[in-house]
């Protein structure tokens, strides 16, 4: 019943089978996908796979899409897949082989490591049936080679005057960053000259004509800080779809001159990822007034920060897992994610605490978890389920802007349109703390945290206050009176709601609700954890 909620409700949002807008694109939640470790088809070694050994382990589109129920029974809404296009086909580099999909040759083929034309259309056409999104991984920068004048006769650009003279990166220096080659001498990248018309028409042709092929709703751009900023408005206006860049840069003002009508509708939110780490990890600094100030510094520096891909991580840096051991601070730092503005993206496996710390090891298969029903995953399944729900019964809870209600240095609470939550790094032993705020909202106005299925009034003046005796768990509140046909807490779930939501659907979590006096917000870290998100 579940799944087919999920189906009723995610069609209902969308609007086209392709050409996604940005508007559209905040309304999401991602899972990040690398196309070879997902899957494997039936009857394939399900031990054989080291990512150690950097080669193929034989995931691929087909792969991906007979096994959707995972990602959308968890409540997301749209799919992120590696790069498509052909990649380099020869002997096993110094670096192994390019299971990955970045290691581009000819962007006008497919990759037929992952499968064929047909096996990518019918995972966009299955993507589109239960009314999600597809958004494909596209390497512009650069192309691969093993040296540094290669022969150019099997790439989509053959003509030396199409790239840029060889020369290693001086980082710093903005032209030497978009000009000079990517890799190193074991594997070289040859640059692409994209200030060059012939190049510029050639890529606007081609991502037109992917986009339109494959149905595709959304780009991701692959090192996108390295091509001059004035391509992308062309390239992505050819593409006309949603583009969100990586640009690999902590510095807030460094990273957000990208977004804009100047460049890419998005990036990827590296600052406030960075500022996460800097305030959760345990062992880490612990320095929670890194989130605020990033806060700060977005509302300042982003064009739409409502646009942002937030995340804990991907195939670039260490499993959160490797960084942090309290499974409490992955927990707290992955609702930042959810909760405050951004298009919240999960990368596989992050759902089963992998642990991989750094390329290779953070690309780990995802079949030996047997893609279980973890605590994680549960609790990933109740914050779609919240997000898609305000995002579907509120005119502006998703364009509304986060503001911070108090900060201390032992965790944070902000609200986002009518929903207070409160966070911790503290971890899982209990101690001696609490954090006290001051919301809009009523006295002794009942809300609760979706969570745990508490119910709780406001104190005076509309403060709550959450004590830690019990370890550091992370709260969410939301007024009761805005908590029907959500499904969530004993509220009964609505079929299809008039807006049409998306994502996961419980018909009830059958917790008890009981009524607290004011400032009770006593939460804690219970014996058995998982039951949170039951």
């Amino acid at each position: 019943m579940q799944h087919l909620l999920n189906i009723l409700l995610a069609l209902s949002l969308l609007s086209t089978a392709y050409a996604a807008t940005a508007e559209e694109w905040r309304k999401r939640s991602i899972y990040q996908i690398i196309t070879d470790r997902y899957a494997l088809p039936e009857g394939a070694d399900l031990n054989a796979c080291d990512p150690a050994k950097q080669t193929f382990c034989g995931g691929t589109w087909k792969t991906i899409k007979d096994n959707l129920d995972y990602i959308q029974d968890a409540g997301f809404t749209a799919v992120w897949i590696s790069p498509v296009s052909q990649n380099y086909e020869g002997p096993r580099t110094p670096y192994g082989d390019p299971y990955h999909g970045y290691w581009i040759a000819d962007a006008t083929k497919l990759n037929s490591r992952f499968g064929t034309a047909d096996d990518l259309k019918a995972l966009s056409d299955e993507l589109h049936r239960r009314g999600m999104f597809l958004m494909v991984d596209v390497v512009v920068n650069n192309v691969m080679a093993l040296e540094t004048d290669p022969d150019l006769s099997t790439y989509m650009f053959k003509d030396k005057s199409q790239y840029h003279p060889y020369c290693p990166i001086q980082w710093g220096n903005t032209t030497s960053e978009q000009n000079c080659w990517l890799g190193d001498t074991n594997v070289t990248l040859p640059d692409v000259n994209t200030q060059d018309p012939t190049v510029v028409s050639a890529y606007t042709t081609w991502i037109k004509a992917l986009v339109q092929q494959f149905n595709i709703d959304g780009l991701r751009i692959d090192a996108a800080k390295h091509v001059n900023m004035d391509f992308w408005p062309q390239f992505c206006g050819a593409a006309g779809v949603y583009c969100i860049g990586e640009v690999f840069d902590a510095d807030a003002g460094q990273a957000l001159q990208w977004q804009g009508k100047q460049a890419l509708d998005a990036i990827l939110n590296y600052p406030m990822y960075n500022a996460l780490v800097q305030a959760f990890t345990i062992p880490g600094p612990q320095n929670m007034s890194a989130v605020t100030d990033m806060i700060a510094q977005i509302k300042q520096k982003s064009a739409d920060p409502t646009l942002l891909g937030n995340f804990l991580e991907d195939q670039d840096v260490p499993r959160w897992a490797s960084l942090s051991v309290d499974p409490q601070s992955l927990w707290n730092a992955m609702i930042f994610n959810f909760m405050s503005d951004g298009i919240p993206i999960v990368y596989y496996g992050q759902e089963q605490g992998f642990n991989g710390n750094a390329d290779p090891m953070n690309r780990e298969p995802l079949w030996p978890s047997k893609y279980s029903n973890t605590t994680t995953y549960q609790l990933i399944t109740k914050l779609n389920q919240l997000r898609n729900f305000m995002i579907n019964s509120t005119e502006d809870w998703v364009t509304s802007q986060v503001q911070v209600l108090s900060s201390t240095k032992d965790g944070i609470a902000f609200m986002k349109g009518s929903v207070v939550t409160v966070l911790t790094n503290i971890g899982s032993p209990p101690q001696n703390v609490s954090i006290s705020a001051h919301t809009p909202w009523d006295n002794s106005l009942s809300t609760t945290d979706i969570l745990t299925c508490r119910q709780y009034a406001v104190g005076s003046n509309g403060a709550i206050e959450v004590e830690y005796s019990r370890g550091g768990v992370p709260v969410i509140l939301v007024p009761d009176n805005m908590l029907d046909n959500s499904g969530l807490c004993g509220h009964v779930a609505a079929t299809v709601s008039s807006k049409g939501a998306q994502g996961a659907v419980n018909s009830t979590n059958g917790a008890p609700r009981q009524l607290a006096t004011p400032l009770a917000f006593a939460v804690g870290l219970f014996a058995a954890v998982a039951s949170f998100w039951l």
